[in-house]
């Protein structure tokens, strides 16, 4: 091999390390290497191989019994700096508090681009099921915690002459935003088989800029119009209290003038 195919080879293993990576993103899954191999479009020979060094590496975790695989506690290491950046090992008691009053997981998401992304996740001690557990990525245009964060965004206001376009492409809601805006939380139905209700409020900073999204959801059964208005409340002082400690790094969100525009 010339030494000029070194650099390539070597990135293109890395690639194909964090393609493994992320197929265990979301819901925390146990896969199988024939699986592991499907989800990240690589051969099985190959996602052994590199299944391996990552369990060798702490950043997965092989369960002896079965054969499967799952993320390892040397990602929760690696990832503990970034969280302290974020403020989120200060933030997560009253996240924790939260989630045990309510008796639903609390997430937390930041804008990144046109998506609204999960950092953290706050399970409950009792009640907890997999449909509180968001998407790792959510459409800011789609999704409640994505509402919270564009309703309160600068340059929320869109100019009418840019509503000939809304027949044309998909548009931003506006009326929900006004909605949200209104309210001080954001709503959503998400059609599955079990219908799922979710909600956010936005995570407010003293600068009055949006820091963040902290959201909530359920099998819209249990998460009905009563329960929502006995949650929302204590979620906006959740928000409020963690608020001061949740620093986000990335550059400032998008408008939604800006998002309609892209």
């Amino acid at each position: 091999m010339k030494p000029t195919d070194e650099p390539r080879s070597g990135t293109r293993a890395v690639d194909r390390a964090i393609q493994v990576l992320n197929c265990f993103e979301g819901d925390d899954p146990e896969l199988s290497l024939v699986e592991l191999a499907a989800r990240a479009g690589l051969p099985v020979s190959t996602t052994h191989r590199l299944a391996q060094a990552l369990v060798r590496g702490g950043l997965l975790e092989q369960d002896p019994a079965t054969d499967r695989y799952r993320i390892g506690h040397g990602l929760a290491s690696l990832a503990r700096p970034a969280l302290t950046r974020l403020g989120l090992d200060s933030a997560a008691p009253h996240l924790y508090a939260l989630a045990a009053g309510i008796k639903i997981t609390v997430s937390v998401s930041v804008a990144e681009d046109r998506d609204a992304v999960t950092v953290f996740q706050a399970r409950p001690p009792v009640f907890f099921c997999p449909n509180q557990v968001p998407r790792a990525r959510q459409p800011l245009r789609a999704s409640a915690v994505g509402h919270a964060l564009l309703a309160f965004s600068p340059g929320r206001a869109i100019a009418e002459g840019h509503a000939a376009q809304w027949d044309s492409k998909p548009a931003l809601p506006h009326v929900e935003l006004d909605r949200v805006r209104r309210t001080g939380f954001a709503s959503e139905l998400i059609d599955t088989e079990d219908p799922i209700r979710a909600i956010a409020v936005p995570i407010v900073g003293p600068d009055r800029r949006v820091r963040g999204a902290l959201g909530v959801q359920a099998r819209s059964a249990r998460l009905d119009d009563s329960l929502v208005r006995s949650i929302v409340p204590a979620m906006r002082v959740a928000a409020g209290r963690i608020a001061p400690l949740f620093q986000t790094a990335g550059g400032p969100m998008l408008s939604v003038a800006e998002l309609e525009s892209r």
